[in-house]
């Protein structure tokens, strides 16, 4: 009997994929998920741009065509082919222009461009003169608010002189009876000197034209046993100057010329002993320099100064008061 018994064999089935009809459903209601989040996206970005962008991406995506027809074939056929009844007639029906032209004139077109382009240039030049024009007289306010700004040197507005020439903007630091800008017979120059140079230093340093610097004296002769003069007494304040602006930032390619002129133009000419004689002078020189691109507010009034800071100043040292003859 025992072995006749059989082993009982059991078999258990497991049925995958899950119910409700198995997974493929989730993945259908994924995509439709992804679906209205992108048309809802899609919505939301359309009401958010004005109108002009809708009108600009409908013609980015609009065909490109050379005609009316948006049909992609706005040419002689319009999209038909050869093939199709009426499209020769209509091809041959088409009425030829022809224009009678005068025989061309030797030179004429290159002049009238010659003419257009010298009027174009004759414009930009007008409004480059224009803008420097502005720029001299911000420069010229800018310095006059500085050294009124400053009471140590207050005293010496007067010895800073500022006028608009055909060379261009030209500055001046002037003698006065009693307040030199240099020792008697020297090239050092004083220390309230320097910081009325460090004042226009700054404003050079914001203009584009390159500059002149000259030295002036009275008439007074001044000759040593070497045979030093006036000549070498100006061109070296004048050079020392050069020295002051470089030390000051300003780039030696700024720098057109230093000039010693002496006494031959008298500040004035009807009393050459004057003390305001004695002067140095630096010239913006017109038309030189690179000018920044015009704007629209380069060309509008009321343009704001450019602002000028004035250096920290410290009591003068002497000098001040004390009479020179050079």
């Amino acid at each position: 009997m025992a072995d006749q018994l059989q082993p009982i064999i059991i078999k258990k089935i497991t049925k995958g994929g899950g119910g409700h009809g198995g997974g493929a459903w989730k993945i259908a209601y994924a995509d439709f998920v992804t679906a209205m989040m992108a048309f809802f996206l899609l919505l939301w970005l359309l009401s958010s741009v004005t109108q002009e962008q809708l009108e600009g991406i409908s013609n980015y995506f609009a065909p490109v065509s050379t005609s009316k027809s948006t049909s992609g074939a706005g040419d002689i056929l319009s999209g038909k082919t050869l093939g199709e009844e009426g499209v020769m007639e209509q091809s041959a029906s088409r009425p030829s222009v022809t224009v009678d032209l005068p025989p061309p004139k030797s030179g004429a077109t290159d002049l009238e461009t010659n003419e257009d382009a010298g009027a174009t240039e004759q414009a930009l030049e007008e409004l480059q003169a224009k803008q420097e024009e502005d720029q001299f007289e911000e420069a010229e306010d800018a310095l006059n608010k500085a050294i009124q700004g400053i009471p140590q040197l207050k005293q010496l507005a007067d010895s800073l002189l500022i006028d608009n020439t055909p060379e261009g903007l030209r500055i001046q630091l002037v003698d006065q009876e009693g307040l030199a800008m240099f020792p008697s017979g020297g090239s050092e120059m004083y220390l309230h000197t320097q910081k009325v140079l460090e004042l226009v230093a700054k404003v050079i340093h914001e203009m584009p034209q390159q500059i002149s610097i000259s030295g002036h004296t009275d008439s007074t002769k001044f000759v040593n046993e070497s045979g030093y003069s006036n000549w070498e007494l100006s061109a070296d304040r004048a050079n020392n100057a050069r020295r002051v602006l470089k030390d000051l930032d300003i780039p030696e390619d700024r720098v057109a010329r230093v000039v010693s002129l002496a006494a031959t133009e008298p500040l004035m000419p009807e009393d050459p002993g004057n003390a305001r004689n004695r002067r140095l002078s630096i010239v913006l020189l017109r038309g030189t320099g690179v000018q920044p691109p015009l704007a629209p507010s380069d060309t509008e009034p009321g343009a704001p100064a450019q602002e000028v800071t004035a250096p920290e100043t410290e009591p003068a040292q002497s000098g001040i008061g004390n009479k020179v003859q050079q």
